[in-house]
């Protein structure tokens, strides 16, 4: 049922639980004037009626009204609404505004290929009967005129103003308080601050933390945390023989600087950014490009990127400065997060289809930086947190503002190849042309003013006609669309035009430096900016509340992707300041963070359980002990694949499907070869290719996150199909006897040792004594049992021992941390 709950709302919600919005084909709904609505008043009227609609009637309703057998150009003229909307290229009419009315160009056919009507000239007269009702307001029967105050409080819940006490009550709004380190009894269990936040509130309870993890435990824990890998044997008796104080310190430094860090980290981040390679929805179409954006993000962590730089990328990557043109292709591809979202192809409104892909990118964009759900006030103000319907437009302005370039739109259906022309062109350039780049912008920042623009289109030049590109140099993202300002709109029907909002933000109280927005860009740098201003009191908190949810299981508020009244309060709210402003001053440094939380006497608890402790804090929310975990899909995969020798850590280029042919067909259709293609694949799982609504069994059967929403916290299950899966998948059987290769291969000379090392490698330590002793009986009596069945010693021993490295991938304990 969860997991109906979790794949199937999302889709409802999204289709008809939030009604359409408006947008015009070459962007959001674009108003260049104040909107003026039907004046009601008798002789406005009389003048439609005598002088309008006997117009409309007899020479547009043919191809423009509801009844008509297609409706041309998505205009419809048979109602007020119809003409504020507009068609497929814009608003027909700016009421009070006959210059700025698109009607008015069309009539008096300024341009012969747009001139309406098509066959027939209108007078004069008629004309300048429909420029006098525009600029009274355009009057329409049974249309009232509204201001914006009636329409905040009738159609959107009521005045902003009602939010003003929430906004100064609601937690997670108010300013990052500067916390005082509390002091503890018990300081010689403290390694550092993060001890004394923990200690306080155990103390304050009567509570003890518990005893340290054994050095084992404490070492699986830490390599599957940082690298999503099990500990190799050799790793295990380095660390085993190490006595030195700082010997754990020095494991942490090690996995933070391996590229396997980037992979296990990424993927977190990947799941938040509702990565996938498809566009899912009713037509699942292939995004050919994706895996530049996970790529990056790989990158990203392995190097360290300061998060407020990550994030800024990732909104707006195409509008910062470059310090050459490797750097610049990165940020591009980097606005893969706005443009790998669901999309709905078979949508036949357009406007409708690009404001459902706004609507997508303002919810993942406010969820997974802010943890607010801000998508819920696009039909009305919030129901509960403090954000107004007209602070959703005003972000909708922004993405309005940008165009898209997943490589398709809405009609990919009716094409026979993908469009190159909506993919970002990157420049093909490699890292070794790097310093030739950097030397072309500082001749450039160096050049007199004459010489410089020369040079700059010397380099634009450069960048676009690479000469060592591959055929195919295209990255999925976003860039600059028609910039303006959009309507809110009433109920969020695409038909209903409300008020003009101007593009901005939330209002946050606490917030008092908020970058106004340049009319000349879309308002996605200024986004980004007000995003990762450190008086914005969300985002650090939300950036290191989702690292301690990856290290503890769950966060300091366990709601991650909601910060709001119907999420949860921080079960320590000082810490979770005090890590917020730490994570600030180290410079927005992921790898620090990690590091200092994981050094923590905390992180290196014992899961050992405790009766007394539990009936005081039955949910360990004040971490009076490590909490035990289950495996990752991915770990759980990636660990059977490690344990078995076969497991390949040179990344894959690219993804698995560019070896598709790239034409728009649905992807279920061309899933008939893909199993026997992809059971050889033994590269890590985050680059397994992940389609919307066909994630591979593997992953899905151990809840790997849903692709069609930022999910920063899997669910985790136990159910019957994981137990089956471990019993009878083809991946598990192959690796199983792999595994039995790898033992016969290893040197080890006895049973025993290959039972020691078969340990080892599945579940981080040696067998006891008692469970040397039940393998080795275990494998004697198949190898038996078989031999009584007439089967070859050497085929007996071999089934044996895989039916043996079966039960330990099958085990609880391969599958969860201590």
């Amino acid at each position: 049922m969860l997991m109906l709950q979790k794949r199937l709302i999302p889709g409802l919600v999204g289709r008809w639980c939030v009604a359409a919005l408006l947008i015009a084909c070459s962007g959001f709904a674009i108003d260049t004037s104040a909107a003026g609505v039907a004046d009601s008043n008798s002789a406005g009227n009389e003048f439609f009626e005598k002088k309008i609609r006997p117009t409309l009637v007899n020479e547009c309703y043919k191809c423009h009204a509801a009844t008509s057998e297609k409706i041309k150009g998505n205009l419809q003229v048979d109602s007020l609404d119809g003409l504020l909307s507009g068609g497929d290229t814009g608003p027909a009419i700016v009421p009070g505004d006959p210059d700025a009315s698109l009607l008015m160009k069309v009539i008096k056919r300024v341009d012969k290929d747009t001139a309406m009507p098509p066959k027939k000239e209108l007078s004069k007269d008629v004309v300048n009967d429909f420029a006098t009702w525009i600029k009274m307001g355009a009057p329409w029967p049974g249309h009232a005129e509204k201001s914006k105050d009636d329409f905040t409080a009738a159609n959107a819940g009521g005045p902003a103003s009602k939010y003003d006490a929430l906004k100064k009550e609601l937690w997670s709004w108010q300013a990052i308080a500067a916390v005082r380190i509390p002091k503890v009894e018990s300081s010689s269990w403290v390694h550092n601050d993060i001890d004394r936040f923990i200690l306080k509130a155990l103390e304050d309870k009567g509570l003890k933390p518990s005893l340290p993890a054994d050095k084992l435990t404490l070492l699986r824990r830490a390599t599957y945390d940082l690298t999503g890998l099990p500990p190799t044997s050799a790793e295990i008796d380095a660390f085993s023989s190490d006595t030195s104080a700082d010997a754990f310190a020095k494991v942490v430094d090690r996995l933070l600087a391996s590229p396997r860090f980037g992979e296990r980290w990424g993927r977190h981040w990947l799941d938040v950014a509702r990565y996938a390679e498809s566009t899912g929805m009713s037509r699942n179409y292939v995004y050919f490009y994706a895996w530049r954006f996970r790529d990056y993000v790989i990158k990203s962590f392995n190097t360290d990127k300061p998060f407020n730089t990550f994030i800024s990328e990732q909104l707006a990557g195409d509008l910062m400065p470059y310090q050459n043109i490797p750097d610049r292709d990165e940020k591009l591809i980097a606005t893969g997060f706005l443009s790998i979202g669901t999309k709905d192809l078979v949508e036949k409104n357009r406007r409708l289809y690009e404001m459902n892909v706004i609507d997508e990118q303002i919810d993942a964009t406010t969820r997974a930086f802010l943890a607010t759900t801000v998508a819920c006030a696009r039909c009305h103000d919030h129901k509960f947190d403090p954000i107004p319907t007209a602070e959703y437009y005003s972000l909708a302005g922004i993405f309005g503002s940008t165009e898209d370039m997943p490589g398709m739109d809405h009609k990919v259906k009716k094409a026979k190849q993908y469009d190159y022309s909506k993919y970002l062109k990157l420049s093909g350039h490699t890292e070794a042309e790097n310093k030739d780049s950097s030397d072309d912008l500082t001749t450039i920042k160096n050049a007199t003013p004459v010489e410089k623009v020369k040079k700059i289109k010397a380099l634009k030049d450069k960048i676009s006609s690479p000469t060592a590109a591959p055929a195919k140099h295209f990255a999925m993202g976003v860039t600059e669309g028609r910039v303006g300002d959009g309507h809110i709109l009433i109920r969020g029907e695409v038909d209903h035009l409300g008020p003009t909002v101007h593009r901005g933000f939330l209002n946050i109280p606490c917030m008092t430096n908020a970058h106004p927005v340049s009319n000349k860009q879309s308002g996605r740098l200024e986004l980004a900016q007000w995003i990762t201003d450190p008086q914005n009191p969300l985002t650090t908190r939300v950036a290191v509340n989702r690292i301690w949810s990856h290290l503890f299981g769950f966060g300091i508020v366990r709601s991650v992707d909601n910060f709001g009244l119907t999420g949860e309060r921080p079960s320590n709210p000082e810490l979770l300041d005090h890590l917020a402003s730490q994570f600030m001053n180290d410079g927005w440094s992921t790898k620090k963070m990690v590091r200092q939380i994981m050094l923590s006497a905390t992180y290196q608890q014992a899961s050992t359980f405790d009766r007394a402790k539990f009936t005081v804090d039955p949910e360990n929310t004040m971490l009076w002990r490590m909490n035990q975990r289950r495996l990752e899909a991915e770990a759980i995969r990636d660990g059977v694949l490690a344990a078995s020798g076969k497991l390949t850590l040179v990344p894959p280029t690219a993804s698995f499907a560019m070896n598709l042919p790239e034409i728009p067909i649905d992807i279920a259709k061309r899933l008939g070869n893909m199993g026997n293609k992809m059971s050889n694949f033994v590269f890590r799982s985050v680059y397994l290719p992940i389609y919307r609504n066909e994630v591979p069994e593997g992953l899905e059967v151990f809840d790997m996150a849903d692709p069609n929403a930022v999910d920063g916290r899997r669910d985790v299950t136990t159910v019957a199909p994981q137990a089956l899966y471990m019993m009878n998948s083809g991946f598990i059987l192959t690796q199983s006897k792999a595994m039995v290769e790898r033992l016969a291969n290893s040197g080890a000379k006895t049973d025993s040792a290959r039972i020691d090392l078969a340990y080892k490698l599945s579940i981080g330590r040696l067998a006891s004594s008692a469970e040397k002793d039940r393998a080795l009986t275990f494998v004697n009596n198949a190898v038996r049992d078989a031999r009584g069945r007439g089967e070859e010693l050497i085929k007996a021993q071999t089934t044996a021992w895989s039916s043996l490295c079966q039960a330990l991938f099958a085990s609880a304990e391969f599958r969860y941390l201590n």
